[in-house]
């Protein structure tokens, strides 16, 4: 699953289209689509919603780009810089819930329409903050943006699922889950060419950072883009509310689906924890590593530079995506996330005992 899908929206996805969890079988634990519905076939209804796990791709990891502008801006240590991560995705524990509420009473498109404005709302007012200097108010308007993401998903993943049988639901949520990741995958290397071109090391900028016309003029690299981001999202929201999607019509529920009743199921708790802890990992390397590699003892690069290596990071995701479909049918699992795991955390270590080149990692 992408960064953006949090262990909340999952336990939400599933609430709202389980109404047991375990006395039926998949296939009628499915929401069925509107068989007497006129709108889009199945397959042109689900390239639109994949332009929306695209964007939100997008979105998200643009973020790798604004730590890096937004600490030289502010002049912000490590700890005050990470507050980026905090407000975008500390919207997703805590509106993922009443936005599943608000779509299970509203259905799913009108959560997508709901989403793509409340996201667009939140990209005018960071494009408004970049002339006002203003860090909480940045945050705030971070925060907004990813609420609309934050619905977006809650409505679309298990849309997805509906839009086809339940045997290849998994095959659906690969796909545009993978149009997701290329959407991570190109967004760093848009944001370096719009908003880390003309700066330097990290030393440069902070030093830049000294002068208030170059922080103004730094600001304000961010608002162009995100006035053009905000346009764009309201343009889906009008495109989005003028298609006739098909309808789900959702299983009654015969007793309440909550957290508590989805949460004793063993194998969902610990994909749970597995899920928090594999984002924060994720997040949390793609965050710092512009950062990283502008550092003297690491590459020293310019931060336009480095940033070309962080779109190299979500393909490496993007290409173990596919890379797993294989995997999954011949291992279990269980093996695969455990070898993996190990992996990601050897390469960590290497990182963290060596210094410039990998060949000084043989001084160890």
């Amino acid at each position: 699953m992408s960064p953006q899908l949090q262990a909340c929206c999952l336990l939400q996805g599933v609430a709202m289209i389980t109404p047991k969890i375990g006395s039926e079988s998949t296939q009628s634990l499915q929401p069925e689509l509107s068989q007497s519905s006129t709108g889009l076939s199945y397959p042109l209804a689900l390239t639109a919603l994949t332009t929306l796990f695209f964007l939100w791709g997008f979105v998200t990891s643009f973020n790798d780009i604004l730590i890096p502008h937004l600490k030289a801006v502010f002049s912000l240590n490590y700890a005050q810089a990470m507050a980026v991560n905090m407000a975008f995705f500390g919207a997703y524990a805590l509106v993922s819930y009443p936005a599943s509420i608000q779509i299970k009473k509203l259905g799913y498109q009108a959560g997508l329409v709901a989403g793509l404005l409340v996201s667009a709302f939140g990209a005018l007012l960071f494009a408004w903050t970049a002339t006002h200097l203003s860090y909480p108010m940045t945050l705030a308007a971070l925060f907004i943006l990813a609420s609309g993401i934050t619905m977006l998903q809650v409505a679309a993943n298990p849309y997805v699922i509906c839009l086809g049988s339940a045997h290849s639901a998994s095959t659906r949520l690969t796909m545009t889950q993978a149009f997701n990741s290329l959407g991570t995958t190109i967004a760093p290397a848009v944001g370096a060419l719009l908003i880390l071109s003309q700066m330097g090391t990290s030393e440069t900028g902070v030093a830049l950072a000294s002068s208030a016309v170059n922080v103004a003029e730094k600001a304000a690299k961010v608002e162009i883009p995100y006035l053009a981001l905000a346009g764009l999202l309201f343009a889906l929201a009008i495109l989005f509310s003028w298609l006739k999607l098909p309808k789900v019509q959702q299983h009654q529920e015969s007793q309440p689906t909550g957290i508590g009743t989805v949460l004793k199921h063993r194998h969902l708790s610990l994909g749970v924890i597995a899920i928090f802890v594999y984002v924060g990992a994720e997040v949390g390397i793609g965050s710092f590593m512009v950062n990283y590699f502008s550092d003297p003892a690491i590459a020293g690069l310019a931060e336009h530079q480095a940033a070309q290596y962080v779109s190299l990071y979500w393909g490496g995701a993007l290409l173990g995506r596919f890379l797993g479909l294989p995997l999954l049918h011949k291992f279990k699992p269980s093996q695969v996330l455990k070898w993996n795991a190990i992996a990601a955390a050897s390469f960590l270590l290497i990182s963290m005992k060596s210094s410039g080149p990998m060949h000084s990692i043989a001084s160890y």
